[in-house]
Formats: structure tokens, sequence, C-alpha cells
């Protein structure tokens, strides 16, 4: 997911973003993009939750089905699994 630069006003606290994080995780699956960011525990500015939503998507942590609802798909362990598997290889990114 390329992104142009764009000048951001607000850039997130660590707490917003892993307030964000943790209601993605507790919701998985329920809302899309504009409700979840309504339906958040704090308010939040939308640039600033459009800045953690980019951030959550470009490093693989969030998903969006097909028809638009965010889930959270991030899971360490299950990585470290598949890393670990001598009969999978692994591609780098072009």
């Amino acid at each position: 997911m390329a992104k142009t630069r764009t000048q951001i006003l607000h850039y997130p606290r660590l707490d917003t973003v892993l307030m964000v994080e943790k209601f993605i995780k507790e919701t998985s699956g329920e809302f899309k993009k504009r409700s979840l960011w309504e339906k958040l525990p704090k308010k939040t500015m939308y640039q600033t939750f459009q800045v953690i939503f980019d951030y959550l998507a470009e490093s693989g942590k969030i998903g969006i089905d097909g028809e638009g609802h965010i889930c959270w798909i991030w899971n360490p362990k299950l990585v470290q699994k598949y890393i670990n598997r001598d009969d999978l290889s692994w591609r780098k990114k072009k």
C-alpha cells in the first residue's frame, strides 16, 4: 500500500495507537472503517485515526474483508511457528 507523503497535523500518541489496536482485536470483523472510528472508547480526530489505521494496515496487523469490515490478523505465535518450518520458504517483497 504505497502512500504519497502528506502533511500530518496530528501524530497519534502511543496510548491512542494501543487503544485502537485493542479495540480492533476485541471487535474484529464487527465494524467497517467509519463505524470503527465512531465506536472507539475515546474520541480521536479522524485524521489521527487515519494515520493509525494506515500504520496497522501497512504493518500487516489488520485486514479488510470483501464487505469492508476490519479484522485483526496479526498472530505472532502463528508466524513464528511457520517461520521455523524447514519445509517452507519465504519470498522477499519486491
